[in-house]
């Protein structure tokens, strides 16, 4: 029975057992069913929603997608003079392209390892990333972007964007699969190391790709990165401004714990996937990353902040004119269109900003750094200044300590370029360019410019023209102009090659009278000195520098090259050419030469300027200099000596220097025993001492300005610039000089020269009356009034210039003169000069005995000493004054010899007593 019972319970055991057993099966199989179902149903809901999310985007093409993923922000670089390299153009990112062949292998196993390790066997998307996304979408859980493939990042950065959304991640699937499918292994993954942020590099820029992060953060090429170095960087495009080791300032950051586990990270992985042994593992971790980071490097800004403003400036006007043109727009519409050109001045700098350019430039590395260590260290600039000034922000009026400035440049004639310039003294304190922005008063350095090189084109002048400089008075819508000699003296009848050497203002000014209603401004304008209105031309100001506005010293400098390209005037330039990556020339300099002066003026200018020079306001040059070259040069001071200027100019180079405050005030007239305008010659004379130093045969060069054709020497009368007269030659004013065959001199229809009576009082001289007493005239040669008169001279001041007998008209008084008062003193008679201005002259008579008559024994004429020693013993004498009318005055007291030997025992006598003292 127990055994019956046994297997009876085990039968029903069983069939339990086996019932409960098709049970879970058969629920099995439902809820197998029902998830393959599920599934099916999830997989086509999420296929259905992914084509819904991308059924409008349109696929790109090959060409449209190797446009996209190669569309990077790249760094512009710039270079000297010679292909010299200078450094990066300013951007917010620094990026350099650069080839897989060119990389590190140990980069591209450790990008890998850490951000994709089935990139070589994917097709773009890894499966698993797709469905966790699908998941994410479905409960509508936080949405995780990470664990995307190496092409999907590639999309994500140069295609699409950040944007966390499904849709994104949906084109991001989609435009991943069609990369792969035009694009191989090598091409995505170049692609990606050019493209990835990588933080900041050590002087606390921000970077991407691997070149500019193996720079930037090591100072060496991607191709010679090390395993630990590449381990490092590979870990920073995880989260850059986490892992990366520099501060903003470019500072190494205190705790980089986080940066060097990440490397231990993907060491790991490396290892893991086999790409590395055990023992180079180690060897990595031991490798000290800290002390082998790149020292900072100054940015091309840092270390050169005027010249790196100035080409960005410049160069983005060359890219907008080349995107301007492109688009059909002229330059002249450009230039006058402000919104048109702002637009391209925007769009250049983008590009320039973007597109991985080179820009070459004409400035000498070597020139340019000796210039700014000279005015670093140049100890003649005179005494800061206390400027009160209005503060913008606030409005109040502040003090502001202000030092002497300069601005400098130097130009090559021949080609127009920019071999190198000066800013400044300090851009910290001021970033005004003073060389190229600041617009200043040219002072005298205006008159060859706007005077006499016009002048002498239009045949008014020549070097041998006499010019009146007397006093000017000239009559104004406000009153009258009286134009001032800088040493507040006037010197008579001058050449205009004296004029121009010792730079006297009022015949410049009478020339440019005899010239306004030619359009002087006009030539200035052929130039490049576009800063001066033609409307300011009837300002007769204007030919001693007084503008509204002012002009630049790039602009004076360059249009003094046009003297020495013999009349041919060729804008400066500084952008020599812009090329892009690939090769391609974007932007190239070309020279447009503008014709101005002939060469014969432009010749005579020269000769002229060498004169200042040589004997003129800038003689001390030579004695600066330490090298000699053909130089024709002009000083300039502005009004109320607020500007200080120097440009001179050789057959090869021209180059100007201006000092002065940057609020307009007076410099020091002394400083160091240095007058202002020999300060600044003396600047001039280091910086070309520099150039000279680094170029010799640039900036003195052996060859002289050559004369051109059509220029003879003649001679002319230096009273009338005419051909000498007979009279000219016997009075001895005949002089040389140089002239514009179409303009000699000529034969003068009138007698300047006369032979005239004159009488002389002091140093002047007056037109004898025919009254006057012919032993007090003299005659000779004399200028006629009428040449005084043609000459604008009607009030004679100057009583000779170079011999030339300058006569006026001396006022009569109408009476007859008072006598004089005499003295014996040594046996000498001797009297005061009379207080009447129109006495001539004196006679002394004589009686040589008691009861005979008085007769003349001595003319005294006026101005003379006023003495009669050759007395006779029991002589008696008195003196009388003569006017210019013959009036005689009364006799003077009487003398007699033996008055003066009365007087002269007396004398004796007292010498002779002892000395109170003795």
């Amino acid at each position: 029975m127990e055994h019956i019972k046994q297997t009876f319970s085990l039968k029903k055991a069983w069939r339990y057992f086996l019932i409960t057993y098709e049970v879970c099966w058969n629920l099995f199989l439902i809820f197998l069913i029902f998830a393959l179902c599920a599934i099916c149903f999830a997989v086509g809901l999420g296929a259905g929603y992914f084509a819904f999310l991308v059924k409008d985007m349109p696929l790109p093409s090959y060409q449209e997608m190797k446009t996209d993923i190669y569309n990077y922000e790249e760094t512009t670089h710039i270079y000297f003079a010679n292909n010299v390299y200078l450094g990066n153009f300013r951007t917010d990112l620094e990026r350099e392209e650069v080839k897989l062949k060119d990389v590190s292998p140990y980069v591209i196993k450790a990008i890998i390892a850490t951000e994709d390790e089935y990139f070589y066997e994917h097709h773009g998307i890894v499966p698993k990333a797709i469905i966790r996304a699908l998941f994410q979408e479905a409960t509508n859980s936080a949405m995780q972007t990470g664990g995307s493939t190496l092409t999907q990042q590639l999309v994500k950065n140069q295609i699409l964007t950040n944007e966390a959304s499904f849709e994104r991640k949906a084109k991001e699937i989609l435009l991943a699969l069609r990369l792969e499918k035009f694009f191989s292994k090598n091409e995505i993954l170049e692609a990606y190391l050019n493209v990835v942020p990588f933080g900041r590099n050590s002087s606390g820029r921000n970077i991407a790709g691997i070149q500019a992060a193996a720079q930037g953060v090591f100072g060496v090429n991607a191709k010679d990165l090390n395993l630990a170095q590449a381990a490092f960087l590979a870990g920073l495009p995880q989260s850059p401004f986490v892992y990366t080791p520099f501060t903003s300032d470019g500072k190494v950051k205190k705790d980089l714990s986080p940066a060097l586990h990440r490397m231990k990270t993907v060491l790991t992985r490396m290892k893991q996937e086999g790409y590395i042994s055990e023992k180079q593992y180690k060897e990595a971790l031991q490798y000290d990353i800290a002390k082998h980071f790149a020292p900072p490097k100054p940015s091309p800004f840092e270390k050169y902040p005027w010249l790196t403003m100035e080409i960005e400036k410049r160069a983005k006007e060359a890219l907008a004119e080349v995107l301007a043109k492109k688009d059909r727009y002229e330059k002249q519409q450009l230039w006058q269109d402000a919104s048109l050109y702002e637009r391209y001045l925007a769009k250049a700098e983008k590009q320039l900003r973007q597109n991985g350019y080179n820009i070459y430039t004409t400035i000498d590395k070597n020139i340019y750094d000796r210039m700014q260590k000279v005015v670093a260290n140049y100890q003649y600039y005179g005494d800061d200044i206390i400027q009160y000034v209005k503060d913008q922000q606030t409005g109040k009026t502040v003090a502001k300590r202000e030092p002497v400035e300069v601005g400098a440049i130097l130009i090559e004639n021949k080609t127009g370029r920019i071999i190198s310039f000066v800013g400044g003294r300090d851009y910290g304190r001021e970033q005004l360019n003073h060389a190229t922005q600041a617009y200043r008063s040219n002072g005298s350095t205006m008159k060859p410019l706007l005077v006499y090189a016009p002048a002498m084109e239009m045949g008014i002048i020549q070097p041998g023209s006499v010019i009146p400089d007397t006093e000017l008075r000239i009559k104004t819508g406000k009153g009258y102009y009286t134009p001032k000699n800088a040493d507040r003296k006037t010197h008579g009848l001058v050449t205009a090659r004296r004029a121009l050497q010792y730079s006297y203002n009022i015949p410049a000014i009478r020339t440019y009278m005899k010239i306004m209603n030619q359009h002087p401004v006009e030539y200035l304008h052929k130039m490049g000195i576009t800063s001066v209105a033609k409307t300011e031309e009837n300002h007769v100001a204007l030919a001693i520098g007084g503008t509204n506005k002012g002009v630049t010293v790039e602009e004076n400098v360059n249009a003094y090259a046009t003297f020495a390209n013999y009349g041919t005037f060729i804008d400066a330039y500084l952008i020599e050419k812009i090329v892009s990556k690939d090769g391609q020339v974007i932007y190239e300099h070309q020279s447009k030469p503008v014709p101005v002066f002939s060469p014969q003026t432009s010749y005579l200018m020269i000769d002229m300027m060498r004169d200042v020079i040589r004997h003129g306001t800038a003689s001390s040059l030579p004695y600066y200099l330490k090298f000699q070259a053909d130089w024709a040069g002009k000083t300039g001071t502005g009004q109320n000596n607020q500007d200080s200027w120097f440009v001179a100019t050789n057959p090869n180079v021209t180059f100007g220097v201006w000092m002065g405050y940057d609020t307009p005030a007076p410099l020091q007239l002394k400083y160091k025993g240095l007058s202002y305008s020999k300060r600044t010659q003396l600047l001039w004379a280091q910086l070309m001492n520099a150039a000279y130093d680094v170029k010799p045969q640039l900036i003195a060069p052996k060859t002289r300005f050559n004369m051109p054709g059509g220029i003879v020497r003649r001679a002319y009368c230096t009273v009338s610039g005419f051909v000498p007269s007979d009279l000219c030659e016997k009075a001895g004013l005949v002089n040389y000089d140089l002239y514009n065959t179409k303009f000699t001199p000529k034969q003068s229809k009138d007698q300047y020269l006369i032979e005239g009576r004159f009488v002389e009082v002091n140093g002047k001289r007056y037109i004898a009356l025919n009254t006057t007493p012919s032993e007090f005239v003299s005659s000779g040669v004399i200028l006629n009034k009428k040449l005084l008169k043609e000459l604008g001279i009607y009030n004679i001041n100057s009583a000779e210039w170079n011999g030339t007998l300058l006569v006026s008209e001396m006022k009569e008084n109408g009476k007859r003169p008072d006598p004089p008062t005499v003295q014996l003193t040594n046996e000498t008679i001797s009297w005061k000069p009379h207080h009447e201005n129109d006495v001539i002259g004196y006679r002394v008579y004589c009686a040589e005995q008691k009861g005979a008559p008085f007769r003349v024994v001595s003319i005294v004429k006026a101005g003379k000493s006023l003495t009669f020693s050759n007395l006779q013993p029991k002589a008696t004498y008195y003196v009388t004054a003569v006017d210019i009318s013959g009036n005689e005055s009364p006799p003077s007291n009487i003398i007699s010899e033996q008055n003066a030997a009365v007087q002269n025992q007396g004398k004796k006598k007292t010498s002779d007593s002892p000395s109170k003292n003795h």
